[in-house]
């Protein structure tokens, strides 16, 4: 198992970590491209094997995509697709936004995913922050959505100051919770 990301400091740009008791900076903001496809899917699917099991649903899209689908939609220039990579270059956590085609106010955000061993260290939280900046102005809607029992995921996204708009049932019999966010209100 790898060694576990501690977080030390924080600072705008640079975030250190001590690994092994060695202080290390940990990681840098990276914009993903199709070239990435094989280092997502290595980071997606265990990412959403656990929310398979916490839903009793391995038919998970996130499980099912190819890495041709993956590649395509990181080269799709309509993507924003940003991710953590630590200083070896690993890619340690991700996350994909799109504006809609139906409302360019409205921009859905997915697959935010950070390795198991770096989970807690508000990886996710800064990525959130990363891709929400840096969406075009016009966008005054954020959606997203996550399982009825991904409690992680539920608080962290409140916390965020997303609000649930919806829940839809799936095949598998639980609920999918959808969330939005006025934009305003990231600042």
């Amino acid at each position: 198992m790898p060694p576990s990301c501690r977080h030390v400091s924080q600072s705008p740009g640079v975030r250190s970590t001590i690994v092994s008791g060695t202080l290390l900076l940990v990681e840098s903001l990276v914009r993903l491209g199709a070239e990435d496809a094989g280092e997502v899917l290595t980071l997606q699917r265990p990412a959403y094997v656990t929310e398979a099991r916490a839903h009793a649903d391995l038919n998970l899209p996130p499980l099912r995509q190819s890495f041709a689908e993956v590649a395509a939609e990181l080269a799709d220039p309509e993507v924003l697709a940003l991710g953590w990579r630590d200083p070896s270059g690993r890619l340690v956590a991700a996350v994909r936004a799109s504006v809609t085609t139906d409302d360019s106010r409205v921009a859905e955000i997915g697959r935010l995913t950070v390795v198991p061993d770096c989970q807690g260290q508000r990886l996710g939280t800064r990525l959130l922050a990363a891709v929400e900046e840096q969406l075009p102005a016009s966008v005054a809607v954020l959606r997203l959505f996550t399982g009825e029992h991904s409690a992680g995921n539920l608080s962290l996204y409140t916390r965020l100051g997303y609000r649930e708009s919806c829940r839809q049932l799936t095949p598998a019999g639980y609920r999918l919770v959808h969330l939005t966010k006025d934009r305003q209100a990231s600042g």
